[in-house]
Order: structure tokens, then C-alpha cells, then sequence
């Protein structure tokens, strides 16, 4: 009987050849996009679950009061982390860490820049990183020592064993590697080639020993590991109020648990609560997925009822031979999951080609694990459920027919069918139309975006990583910077212009004592408006010429009018518990993110709190010359360094990462998404035009004309675009709507999308349709009229 069926099924799709592709072509491009949609989002949605204790272990997070609403960050003060330890008995252990950053590596000559973490003792017993050398309670316990990946070994060492190995380490500490990790994997949330013992931390710095008792610096992270992950609610409830207790009263700030699982995909918090981040977009993305394939499952339901007529005399043969109806259900049942094979096989053909470019597009490294009993899971389910759907409607219609009807010809199936086939059309371009409109409104969300003023130039300008190296030499580095002619500006801040690293709070005079607002802070030297091209409104910047500088403050736009102030200039503020003279005013800078409004900013002249120096290229020179100048004085001054750069540019469009990913994405797939709605009904309007081929040569004996007949056959289609239209259109202005809420600073879905989408839809379907509906109108009505 399998025999039979497999027979009956490969003569059939050779008898219909067309049909044929245009099935496995529909489903194959569905399931390759589908793939490729759930390889992204199982990535995302498998970071971290490689640690062991992932279920268990939880970041120590803040919600406090200010600017008119609850706040939540993940930096805390680091008194906490000895807190943590006794706290609660349900806390198993604490780790502390910095932030991570790049940091010199040297061993024989060979400097080397690498991502690394100061981390507390217990980090590597707490998140379990695989050890291949080494042990996790003990490696990390010697300030003097280092633990390093796999490829920093190699990088560093060769063959050689690295093990009880010499780096120098930012070119003043020497350290003894002690262990060494497997490379971490690229779904981690922690990403790093070294870490260092946070004992090495507080020699190496003494504003981390400054710190240790100071509850009012939010600098630094803190995890905790708890013996039962069922306990969260008792953890949270013993440490919420432990800053308050320790003096922290003005911001009622209190202490919160945010679980390691949920750091990738929930990561964004509105009034204390969690609100999305990528997890929105791996609905989304994952809704799209299943879509694809639903859209490709139409296509196949659409065309096999469509030519049931072809084979209503089979089913009424095998009934009238006593075949059952669940014998002719398993049948078309069994030749759909075998189309869906055929195309599965395809796709995943497709995609493993695809794959180098769709990596370059998502910014990742994915591959399909074929050695992994989920995939080969997910690939049955994905088979079967397609081939179930796409068979589904047409086994339970063609297996009705009843045999006599059907071998006297009085079934007229085609008619019968319509009704259904109009739907899944209707649907097909519904979807699609949402897709079109949802890419143009993301498009246009960008383009707002991106063309917001800055408040600075990005031209020509550089930033490079301060060390302690270039603050010793800092003011000759400047001079012959400036003298060579390369640069025209250099200033130095505690960060660059696309980042903001600080935040603190400000008082003025009328400030409401109930009135909590946070201010950028950006600690700098001289000519740093200058520098960035920063207008300055009122007063002026700092200046060399005033020695009373070093007590005074510069604020920005945005400060000046939330404090209300006529006469700002010689204003007495309130910082730190100092007063200090607000000497100018400056333009509003979008150093955060560009889909916020710019937050209120000072200014302060304090050149030991630098992080990062900024460095304005002179215009009207070729870059690479001046950067080669550039390099070489860096080299006398910042020997041990290799001279690495970033362009402010390029770093800002680093802010368009995930909207930037949203819109190619959706463009690609609704492109695609297209391609196989054309498919469809390409295949449905030559079944129409064959269907009607007698008519046709009837109206054209008639006399009916050739736009006539291609007007007749067009209309039916043309209708079924318009309702999709409008039954999809409010649903896509709906969904948009609630997916740029998201955004301060959003743009609006404009009425002239909407027919501008729907006049592209309704072309597509004409072309497609008008293609076979000429080739039936110029056919000779002779052969058509021959048999009648």
C-alpha cells in the first residue's frame, strides 16, 4: 500500500510539473526562512543557560525615585558585596566585578589588547566557566595572578605552556597565570579573554579602597549565587532597604534581584518593572517565522484544491474499490509530508549556503549542529507540521467526494473550492501588506532618528583610550599633537561623546525639595566645547585665563530649563556639598541614547577623572596621513600601547544596532514573504485562466476584446487584494503604534503609507495574474471550441 501511495505521489508531481515546483519552491523558501529565523532567535534565547548554576544566580539591582518616576540600574555601591555575604543565610555566596574593559597584555614584546574583568575570588565558583587548568575555589585567590582563555594563551604564549607563565599587565603590574579557560561562548553575557583577582584591583587602585565604605558611589556590580532559587522573593525582601539603612534616604533607593536568565531578554525596566528588551524582538521575529510558513502552507492548500478536479475520478476509482476515507486522507496526508521533505531538504540546503551572509547580516556566528537531537527533533516537527497543514484541508475535501457523482462528472469541484481559496489568498496578502508597512514605518523610525541634531560634529573626530601612560605626558602628547599640523583640537573627558559613565545630582536656587533630577556628568580639561564643536549659548567654557575655573560648572540646555534660571551666568551650584559658578551654558549633546531626549548635563574641569582622549583631525587633509602622524607621536609618549582609535561616527551608529537588525530583517523577509505569495498566485491564476479557457474563447468569438477578458479575470483578484488591504491595515496601525511606544522619540505612522502599500500590493497581484490572463486571452478560441 506505501508502495502504492509513494508511486501515485512522485507520478504526480512529474504529471504537474509546474504545480509541482511551485509547491516545493513555496515551502522550501518558507522553512530556509524559518530556519534561519529560529537559529537567531534559539541563540538569544539560550545565553547563559551553559552555566551551570544559571537557574541560581542573580544580579544586585537598584530602583529609586527621580525625575518623576522609579529608576532601575545595575551598578550598586561596593560596601554591598560584603553586605551581601551576610545578609541573608539564603545567599549562597557574592562576587563583585568591574565592567570590563581593554587592558595591555605583554609577554616577550609581544603587547597584545584584550577585553578583561577584575573579579572577586568566588566569580569562577559562582559562574562556572570551564576550567581546563586550574582550580575554581583556589585561582583566583593570589592578587598576583591571572587566569586567561584558551586563544589569549595561544595569542600570548604559542605551544608554549602558559601555566605559572609572566604578563605584564598594562605595563606596570606583573602577573602569574594560574589558570586556563575554555574560550568563553558568544552567548554569554560576560564576554572576556583574562580576569584578574579583585585583590589586584585594590593595589592597583586606591579609589577602589576609597570606596569600600562609601555607600553613595554606584560604580560598581555585584551577583549573588542562592542556595535555592525558590527563595527569591525571601532574598529580596531581607535586602531591599539595606542602602537606606546605611544612610542612602534622599532616593529611597532599594534592592532588587534580577535573574541571570533574564538578563539577555529582559533587560529594559520601566517604574521598577521589568518592560521587554530583546524579547520583544524574538516574539516578533519568531511570529514572522511562523507566518512564512503558514503563507507557503497556503500556497500549497490553494493549488491542490484548486486542481482537485484532476483527481476526483481517482478518489472515486479507489472508493468504489473500497477504499476508505482514511485510507484517501493518509494518502494526501502522506503526499504532502513527503512534498514538505522534499522541501525541508531544500531549504536546508538553502540555508546552510545562506548562512556566511545571513552571520555577516545578524552579526553573529550560527550554525545548524546537526549532531544535536533537538535539531533533528525541531526538523520532524517542522516536516510534519507542515506537511499537516499544507495537507490537511485538501485531504479532508478531496476524500469526501462521493464516487458516483464523481465518475458520472457531475462534481464540479473547482467552484466548490473557491470560497476557501479566496480566504487563504485574502490571507496570504493581508500578511504580507502588514510586513510592507511595518518596514517602511521602521525605515522611517531610523531616518527620524539619525537625523536629529547631535549638538557636536563627528567630523574628523577620534577617541582614544586614556592610560596612565598619556596622563604623565599628557600636556607635551597635546603640544605636538596641535603642532603637527594633523590636528586642530584635543581635549580629555571621563568618557567619549557617545557614552555617558556618570550621573549625579544638582542644586539651584528655588530648586522644590521634593524635585529629584539626574545630571550627566562630564568631567573634563580645557577646550573640550572646542574640541567637540560644542555651541556655546551663554558665558563661556573653561578657560586657562581663569584660575577660578577649577570651582566652577558649565551646564547644557536641558539643565538650564528644568532650573529655571533668568540670569544663569555667576549662579551659585550646589555639588558634592560645594558651591560652585555656573559660568556658561552650552548646546544640548545626544551623548545617551538617540531615542530619548537629551538628558540635563554639567560640566567640570577636573582633568585626573579621564577615562578617554578626543582628539579633531584637521579637515581638508587625507586621514590616513594624519593618523599616521598621529600614531607616531603617540608612540613616543604612549610607547607601550599600540595606537588604536575609534572614529565618534562610527561609534555612535553602534546606538542603531538592534533598529538597524529589526529593519533589514523585516525587509529581507518580507521580500521574500512576497516571493511566495507571487508564487501562489501565480500558480492560481494559470489554474483560473485554464479552468476558464472555454469561456474565454466563447467571449472572444463573441467578439470580446483581449483588456476585456484580461479586465474579467484580473477583477476577482483585484478584490481579494482590496480586503486584505483593508482588513490588514488597521491591524498594522495598531501593532505599530504599540511597537513605538518603545521610543521617547518616535515617529508617526503616516496616512500615506497605507495606500501607497495597498497601490503597490494590488499592482503586484495585476502583473502576476495579467501574465497567465494574456496567455489565455491570445490562445486561438479554435482549440479551446474544438470538442464542443
Amino acid at each position: 500500500m506505501f508502495k502504492n501511495y509513494f508511486l501515485v505521489t512522485i507520478r504526480n508531481l512529474l504529471k504537474n510539473r509546474v504545480y509541482s515546483f511551485i509547491n516545493v519552491a513555496g515551502l522550501s523558501i518558507g522553512i530556509c526562512c524559518s530556519i534561519l529565523i529560529l537559529l537567531w532567535v534559539f541563540d538569544e534565547t539560550s545565553y547563559d543557560s551553559f552555566i551551570p548554576k544559571s537557574d541560581r544566580l542573580y544580579q544586585l539591582m537598584v530602583n529609586a525615585e527621580f525625575d518623576g518616576k522609579v529608576n532601575s540600574w545595575n551598578s550598586v555601591p561596593l560596601p554591598t558585596y560584603q553586605a551581601m555575604k551576610d545578609a541573608d543565610v539564603n545567599i549562597k555566596n557574592a562576587v563583585v566585578t568591574n565592567w570590563g574593559g581593554e587592558h595591555l597584555l605583554n609577554v616577550d614584546e609581544n603587547p597584545i589588547m584584550k577585553e578583561g574583568y577584575y573579579v572577586g575570588e568566588e566569580f569562577l565558583e559562582m559562574f562556572e566557566f570551564p576550567l581546563l587548568y586550574g582550580d575554581a575555589a583556589s585561582v583566583l585567590d593570589d592578587a598576583s595572578a591571572i587566569v586567561i582563555t584558551e586563544s589569549t594563551a595561544k595569542a600570548l604564549f604559542g605551544d608554549e605552556d602558559p601555566i605559572n607563565q609572566i604578563i605584564r599587565v598594562d605595563d606596570k603590574s606583573d602577573l602569574k597565570v594560574s589558570g586556563i579557560l575554555k574560550d568563553v561562548p558568544s552567548n554569554s553575557s560576560f564576554e572576556f579573554d583574562f580576569l584578574i583577582p579583585y585583590s589586584q584591583w585594590r593595589q592597583a587602585s586606591p579609589w577602589v579602597v576609597e570606596n569600600e565604605d562609601n555607600w553613595g558611589n554606584y560604580s560598581f556590580q555585584v551577583f549573588l549565587e542562592l542556595n535555592d532559587p525558590a527563595n527569591e522573593e525571601a532574598v529580596e525582601s531581607s535586602i531591599k532597604n539595606i542602602l537606606i539603612e546605611h544612610g542612602e534616604e534622599d532616593l529611597k533607593p532599594e534592592l532588587f534581584l534580577h535573574p541571570m536568565l533574564r538578563w539577555r531578554l529582559h533587560s529594559e525596566f520601566e517604574n521598577g518593572l521589568e518592560k521587554g528588551g530583546m524579547i520583544d524582538y524574538v516574539n516578533l521575529f519568531t511570529i514572522i517565522a511562523v507566518f512564512i510558513l503558514i503563507i507557503a502552507c497556503i500556497n500549497f492548500m490553494n493549488l491542490a484544491t484548486a486542481r482537485s478536479e484532476r483527481r476526483a475520478r481517482e478518489v472515486g476509482i479507489r472508493k468504489s474499490v473500497g477504499s476508505r476515507r482514511i485510507d484517501l486522507m493518509g494518502q494526501f496526508l502522506g503526499e504532502s509530508i513527503f512534498i514538505s521533505l522534499m522541501a525541508f531538504v531544500i531549504a536546508i540546503l538553502l540555508a546552510q549556503l545562506l548562512l556566511p551572509l545571513y552571520n555577516d547580516l545578524v552579526e553573529k556566528e550560527l550554525a545548524i549542529n546537526y549532531t544535536s537531537g533537538l535539531f533533528w527533533l525541531c526538523s520532524m516537527s517542522i516536516i510534519l507540521l507542515t506537511g499537516l497543514i499544507a495537507g490537511s484541508y485538501p485531504a479532508f475535501y478531496l476524500s469526501s467526494f462521493q464516487p458516483v457523482k464523481v465518475l458520472k462528472g457531475k462534481v464540479k469541484v473547482g467552484k466548490k473550492a473557491s470560497t476557501p481559496r479566496k480566504v487563504l489568498v485574502t490571507l496570504q496578502f493581508g500578511f504580507s501588506i502588514l510586513l510592507i508597512i511595518g518596514t517602511i514605518v521602521i525605515y522611517e523610525q531610523i531616518q527620524l532618528v539619525k537625523g536629529r541634531q547631535l549638538g557636536y560634529d563627528q567630523t574628523n573626530l577620534i577617541t582614544v583610550d586614556f592610560t596612565e601612560e598619556i596622563g604623565k605626558n599628557y600636556d607635551v602628547l597635546k603640544q605636538e599633537l596641535l603642532q603637527s599640523g594633523a590636528v586642530e583640537a584635543v581635549t580629555r573627558s571621563n568618557s567619549s561623546i557617545t557614552q555617558i559613565n556618570s550621573n549625579n545630582f544638582v542644586g539651584w536656587p528655588g530648586k522644590p525639595e521634593d524635585q529629584r533630577v539626574i545630571f550627566t556628568t562630564i568631567a573634563t580639561e580645557y577646550d573640550y566645547a572646542e574640541t567637540m564643536g560644542i555651541k556655546v549659548l551663554m558665558g563661556r567654557d573653561f578657560s586657562r585665563d581663569f584660575v577660578s575655573d577649577t570651582s566652577a560648572i558649565v551646564i547644557n540646555k536641558a539643565a538650564l530649563e528644568i532650573m529655571g534660571l533668568e540670569e544663569p551666568i555667576g549662579t551659585q551650584l550646589d555639588l558634592w556639598g560645594d558651591k560652585r559658578t555656573l559660568i556658561g551654558v552650552v548646546d544640548d549633546v545626544m551623548m545617551g541614547s538617540p531615542y530619548q531626549e537629551v538628558k540635563p548635563m554639567f560640566m567640570i574641569l577636573d582633568p585626573d577623572w579621564t577615562n578617554a582622549v578626543s582628539i579633531r583631525l584637521t579637515k581638508g587633509r587625507a586621514l590616513e596621513a594624519s593618523l599616521a602622524e598621529v600614531k607616531d607621536i603617540f608612540s613616543q609618549y604612549n610607547a607601550a600601547y599600540p595606537f588604536e582609535y575609534t572614529f565618534v561616527d562610527e561609534e555612535f551608529q553602534k546606538k542603531f544596532t538592534t533598529i538597524n537588525l529589526t529593519s533589514k530583517l523585516a525587509n529581507l523577509f518580507a521580500i521574500l514573504t512576497i516571493i511566495i505569495t507571487g508564487l501562489g498566485l501565480f500558480g492560481l491564476a494559470s489554474y483560473t485562466a485554464e479552468q476558464r479557457t472555454k469561456e474565454i474563447g466563447i467571449r472572444k468569438v463573441l467578439g470580446a476584446s483581449v483588456l476585456s477578458i484580461v479586465s474579467i479575470m484580473s477583477k476577482d483578484f483585484s478584490r481579494l487584494v482590496i480586503i486584505s488591504f483593508l482588513v490588514s491595515a488597521p491591524i498594522a496601525w495598531w501593532l505599530l503604534n504599540m511597537y513605538l511606544e518603545r521610543y521617547p522619540i518616535r515617529t508617526e505612522v503616516a496616512w500615506w503609507i497605507f495606500p501607497i502599500t495597498g497601490l503597490f500590493a494590488l499592482t503586484f497581484a495585476l502583473i502576476v495574474v495579467t501574465t497567465q490572463s494574456l496567455k489565455a486571452a491570445q490562445a486561438n478560441p479554435v482549440n479551446s471550441l474544438r470538442s464542443e
